[in-house]
């Protein structure tokens, strides 16, 4: 599914160069549950951009699913982001005056789908909101306003699931449910990459790549097992 090769970003700013990712090998295959973690600077946030084409590298190769996507147009990177990837965020970005089943259809919106009431009825049941498809952000809890973006991070089919520090603004026992959500959605053939500073959070995935100032310190398997969770 991805493959980096010699990946490498640098930021300019005037004429100062700030070198952020130093040549990342690192190979994701289909239905892997992977969290990139790393202290502040270590690169993780840029390499999610870049992973999620929202950036493209300096230097390297970055192949999503055999295509060398690091050297296409913005309107060819766009149309993977809208049909290959979905994302999670840790603010939800959800549409405060809208309720949730037409949140969920957002993405279908964009694209000119068409029958997206029954693809975001659909994608919601699948994250266990059937009975809050009318509710508004407001009205609820920060684990189920997750639980929506997800359903919309889901309403393409995307190949790629995304989650940047997903859990960042939940409390514990919501943070325990979203994580056994993607658990499932992995565990169901999903491949997905998440973003975290927590070690409680990074155990759930299968594997564990640590960066540090833009390099691959470790990466290291911590479960194989279909349906096993980490007891916390």
């Amino acid at each position: 599914m991805i493959q980096l090769e010699e990946l490498r970003k640098v930021y300019r700013m005037g004429k100062v160069t700030v070198p952020v990712l130093h040549g990342i090998d690192l190979s994701i295959d289909d239905g892997e549950m992977v969290a990139i973690m790393g202290p502040s600077g270590s690169g993780k946030s840029t390499l999610m951009n870049i992973l999620g084409c929202l950036d493209v590298p300096t230097g390297g190769r970055y192949l999503l699913d055999g295509v060398d996507v690091s050297r296409l147009s913005d309107n060819r990177l766009a149309k993977i982001r809208n049909g290959k990837i979905g994302f999670v965020f840790q603010s939800f970005n959800l549409v405060p005056r809208t309720n949730a089943i037409s949140n969920v259809e957002l993405p279908l919106i964009y694209a000119g789908a068409r029958s997206r009431r029954n693809l975001a009825r659909r994608a919601l049941q699948q994250v266990g909101l059937d009975e809050r498809q009318k509710h508004l952000p407001n009205e609820l809890s920060g684990g189920q306003q997750q639980r929506v973006a997800i359903a919309r991070a889901l309403i393409n089919d995307p190949a790629l699931l995304l989650a940047d520090e997903p859990t960042g603004n939940l409390d514990t026992a919501s943070s325990m449910e979203i994580m056994k959500l993607l658990t499932a959605l992995n565990d169901a053939g999903r491949t997905i990459v998440v973003i975290t500073h927590e070690d409680e959070i990074a155990q759930f995935a299968k594997r564990v790549v640590r960066l540090r100032d833009g390099h691959i310190e470790s990466d290291q398997v911590y479960r194989t097992e279909v349906g096993i969770t980490p007891a916390l």
